[in-house]
């Protein structure tokens, strides 16, 4: 007789997760290391029961808002390379949708969050309950149908039996290199608090693995084929190159061969920026050096990477006559712009291709001019970045500064606005995996939240450095609270150059005049500025502003010999920004009663024409 243990389901489940493990540098790890959660009347009489229970192997840590929590897991997941997740769990309703964009994060980004929600009654005996939102034409919709457009696995437990085969469904999709994403599971309120007699083999401890697949042996021999003809061949390194492990592997591949590598925001910090063959990050917020190169390339291999817009100057980067070889575990992505598709993990593959590439090594003054291209890129950097008299310092001497006082394992974390494009140029990475810029949703928020989630999964003595801008930092910034309350120190500085500055230089860029987004071209009754530190330090943080650079580098070592998460506020320039950008595509109005609009559509048609054709 098969033997049965009777749980609740939320009791049940909670068994499941603590009994999924995980390998991290060859020990064995919880593979869920914690919950992020707000209760409510959705999840607090079932989940909660049975997290509560279970303290010591699965610790609950409660979150200030749905969205920021979730985004601290995502963070998490990110510092952990995709080996150890977190729970996300929300009751009904406004808990629930508020996660719904974080979801998006994760999803664009190819991350790990197992996200919990509170769903209806499955009986719907006392319908509508408390924060349902009823669908006339369609009963069993509830708001957690949103979620099915941006998770990799979606699905709602009606009955406790359902779990048995959804939930190591749920695991495989974040686990799997190519589908990796968030996974989201309704739990609907009536069917938690039923008991039912589960098969005492579901909960046997299991130990997980991320599988590396192997590329087709043609397609590694065509992409042979392929690049042993080039010139001028560029490697651009992608996220998936630090998710495999495979930094070493590319690294070591492009110095050997004498190829220059570029970085994906994404993939910037694979390496160290004094790599031998590194020439910087390449696209719209890239460096001239990787942007010359690619102009330049006939074949481009593209590792780990999805090749969004910022990343090819939306196509205009690259010669129309240039080839690709795409190595992506996901087939969607090798798949890409008429590409060679190279379908396989990217330590796997890059190991194969080298082994069959024989004694080949790219052209010497290929590889000398991208460390000709990088030499000039950091003398750029070095005059943008140095010390200057002017009132206000840029964001450049701010990177620069924060850059150079980081200890080498702190991780710099940031998203949106301005500082994605200065962090991507002029952060000056020291050690891999220490860079977390999150552009592949670019969303305001995730900085503080994230400095949360990196505090919890960092070891050695690293501390979570955020960088963030005055926009981004008032529409989130509880979790400077919630990391008090945990102990999780991290750094932030708050750069407040008075609005949305990098919005309103796209404005202008384009012809438009500056309109709400600086807050002195908002309709206010009155501009002024919020004081960062005051409002820091009423959550139970240290603070203090800096005036200057030299203020600035100060408060930053001072910030180093706190005992909890410390913020520093400094008013930065909101109209001085480092160049070396490609271009990007984007709406231009085809009429418009301003001259400067007029201009400026004529300039994007030019950059139309430039750009490849493909899919």
């Amino acid at each position: 007789m098969n033997e049965t243990v009777r749980l609740t389901m939320a009791q049940a489940l909670v068994r499941y997760l603590c009994n999924q493990f995980t390998t991290l540098d060859s020990r064995q790890a919880p593979l869920f290391a914690g919950v992020f959660g707000i209760f409510g009347h959705g999840n607090v009489t079932c989940l909660a029961e049975a997290l509560d229970a279970v303290q010591d192997q699965l610790p609950t840590w409660r979150g200030q808002n749905e969205q920021s929590m979730c985004l601290a897991a995502i963070a998490y997941a990110k510092a952990k390379k995709r080996r150890q997740i977190m729970v996300a769990t929300s009751s009904i309703g406004p808990g629930a949708t508020n996660m719904v964009t974080a979801a998006a994060v994760a999803h664009a980004n190819r991350l790990p969050v197992l996200i919990l929600s509170g769903d209806v009654f499955a009986n719907r005996r006392p319908d509508p309950v408390l924060q349902q939102v009823e669908h006339f034409g369609s009963p069993a919709t509830s708001v957690n149908d949103a979620f099915r457009a941006v998770t990799r696995y979606w699905d709602r437990i009606t009955h406790p039996e359902q779990i048995i085969s959804s939930l190591p469904q749920a695991v495989a999709a974040m686990l799997d290199p190519g589908d990796c994403g968030p996974a989201f599971i309704g739990l609907c309120q009536d069917t938690q608090e039923i008991a039912y007699d589960y098969p005492a083999a579901f909960f046997e401890p299991k130990v997980h693995r991320v599988p590396r697949p192997r590329p087709d042996l043609k397609s590694v021999a065509d992409a042979v084929e392929r690049l042993s003809k080039s010139r001028r061949p560029l490697i651009i390194s992608g996220g998936g190159v630090r998710y495999s492990l495979a930094e070493e592997k590319v690294s070591a591949f492009a110095e050997r061969r004498g190829i220059p590598l570029t970085e994906t925001l994404a993939g910037k910090g694979s390496v160290v920026h004094e790599h031998p063959a590194h020439v910087g990050p390449i696209g719209v917020v890239g460096s001239a050096s990787a942007n010359a190169m690619a102009e330049s390339a006939d074949v481009v291999l593209a590792i780990g990477t999805r090749l969004q817009d910022f990343t090819t100057g939306s196509w205009t980067a690259f010669s129309r006559d240039a080839e690709f070889i795409c190595v992506n575990a996901a087939r969607w992505d090798a798949h890409k712009h008429f590409s060679l598709p190279v379908v396989g993990d990217a330590l796997e593959s890059i190991a194969d291709i080298d082994d069959a590439l024989g004694g080949w090594k790219a052209d010497s003054e290929w590889t000398e001019k991208g460390r000709a291209e990088f030499a000039a890129w950091n003398a750029l950097l070095d005059d943008h970045q140095k010390p200057t008299n002017a009132p206000v310092p840029t964001y450049a001497q701010v990177v620069g500064a924060v850059n150079r006082l980081a200890g080498e394992r702190d991780v710099m974390i940031t998203a949106a606005g301005g500082l994605p494009g200065e962090t991507a140029k002029g952060w000056r990475v020291k050690s891999p995996h220490t860079f977390d810029l999150e552009f592949g949703y670019s969303c305001m928020g995730y900085e503080i939240s994230g400095g949360w989630g990196a505090a919890m999964a960092l070891e050695d003595g690293a501390t979570p450095i955020v960088l963030v801008g005055d926009g981004s930092y008032l529409m989130m910034n509880s979790d400077i609270y919630s990391s008090v309350l945990t102990g999780h120190k991290m750094i932030v500085v708050v750069c407040d150059n008075g609005g949305f500055a990098i919005i309103n230089r796209l404005q202008n860029f384009k012809g438009g005049r500056s309109f709400n987004n600086l807050i002195a071209d908002c309709r206010v009754e009155k501009p002024f500025s919020v004081d960062f530190a005051r409002h820091a330090e009423s959550m139970g943080a240290l603070a203090r502003r800096a005036e200057s650079v030299a203020d600035l580098e100060a408060a930053l070592e001072w910030a180093r010999t706190t005992d909890r998460t410390t913020v520093i506020s400094i008013v930065t320039d909101a109209f001085a920004w480092v160049p070396g950008d490609a271009a990007w595509d984007l709406g231009v109005p085809e009429v418009s009663e301003r001259e400067e609009v007029r201009a400026a559509r004529a300039d994007h048609e030019a950059i139309r024409e430039k750009q490849r054709i493909g899919v």
